[in-house]
């Protein structure tokens, strides 16, 4: 069966402003739940805390344990006073870090950044393109330490309320520093779910992505065969890797929570041949539709962004009109979409 070539306008929706949450829910595990068969199209309607209905003793639920730096720093130059904010997008080297700087233009090789008192240091040693920056900086003591006392989370554009609390824009399972924007799917489990899941028989297993804030990047072309996607570090266990495979091998079901982890786990499976093994590096998977699924069977994600790949990662496995008739049925229904909203679990 041929897939059709479809253009960027495919997968355009119309989302009333009002539906985009800007504030996490009180209790994580109350947010609502869409279940969708992607081979029949049918949809209910539940709550997350009633996705324990659908795994069964011997399935394996997966987990990006990456961790959100607080990684968006407002500094000043030292010989101005001029304001200057920093996101850090990733560590290149040692303390070598590739960021986005507001003003640039302001900010050639060889100036000087000041954050907290000189707290933290920086110096611009090299430009990239649409306003990169390589920046060293420079500190005494334990820069993750300087980093939460100085940072704050990069939350997405769409969010203007201020986060109360940090933590609501981190998973309960976090460990693994690294990441620019937090693996937002996984914002729905609580440790209390997570632990009557795994006493159902069903195995948690983590996986890391640090996830890039290429995430949120527009695509620009209208033929989406000629979107370049961005590059994600991922790393996954060889215990994982025998965990998961065990699972295939007794008939159990893969279920992937959120496309960072879906995007590991098919990176490795497409390069392994269907099994997986211990593997790390970076990624740049595409998963659109046409794509030849290798090793999730079902996910968990969020509602994302009109034109996004994102959207059309979960069409890959859907089909563009399920996927569609989905959100058009969330969007009725006043579901809450993007990195606080609710969530979808999608399956065969």
């Amino acid at each position: 069966m041929t897939t059709p070539h479809y253009t960027l306008e495919d997968f355009d929706y119309d989302l009333p402003h009002e539906l985009i949450a800007q504030t996490p829910l009180e209790k994580r595990d109350t947010s609502r739940l869409l279940t969708l068969n992607a081979t029949t199209g049918e949809m209910t309607d539940r709550h997350f805390f009633n996705i324990i209905d659908y795994l069964e003793p011997g399935d394996a639920v997966v987990m990006n344990n990456s961790r959100v730096l607080p990684a968006r720093l407002h500094g000043i130059r030292p010989e101005t006073g001029g304001h200057v904010e920093v996101l850090m997008l990733r560590q290149d080297h040692g303390d070598v870090w590739e960021t986005l700087v507001k003003p640039s233009r302001k900010y050639p090789v060889g100036a000087e950044i000041s954050f907290g008192n000189g707290e933290l240091m920086a110096t611009v040693v090299g430009e990239l393109e649409h306003g990169g920056r390589m920046i060293e900086f420079h500190y005494d003591g334990i820069f993750l330490e300087i980093l939460e006392a100085l940072g704050e989370m990069p939350l997405p554009p769409y969010i203007k309320e201020k986060l109360e609390d940090q933590e609501r824009y981190q998973t309960v399972y976090s460990k693994v520093n690294g990441s620019a924007a937090a693996p937002t799917a996984g914002l729905h489990w609580t440790p209390e779910l997570l632990k009557a899941v795994s006493d159902k028989g069903v195995k948690l297993v983590e996986l890391t992505l640090h996830v890039g804030l290429g995430t949120f990047r527009p695509v620009e072309e209208d033929d989406i065969d000629a979107h370049k996607m961005h590059s994600e570090f991922y790393q996954l266990t060889s215990e994982a890797a025998a965990t998961l495979n065990e699972v295939h091998a007794n008939g159990g079901k893969i279920v992937a929570t959120g496309t960072t982890s879906i995007r590991t786990l098919e990176t490795i499976g497409s390069k392994f041949n269907g099994k997986l093994e211990a593997d790390s590096g970076w990624t740049d998977i595409f998963i659109k539709p046409g794509y030849q699924w290798t090793t999730v069977d079902a996910f968990i994600t969020n509602f994302h962004l009109p034109k996004s790949t994102l959207v059309m990662l979960v069409a890959a496995f859907t089909g563009r009109e399920t996927i569609l008739n989905a959100y058009q049925h969330a969007i009725e229904e006043k579901y809450r979409f993007f990195s606080f909203g609710d969530a979808m679990y999608v399956h065969h």
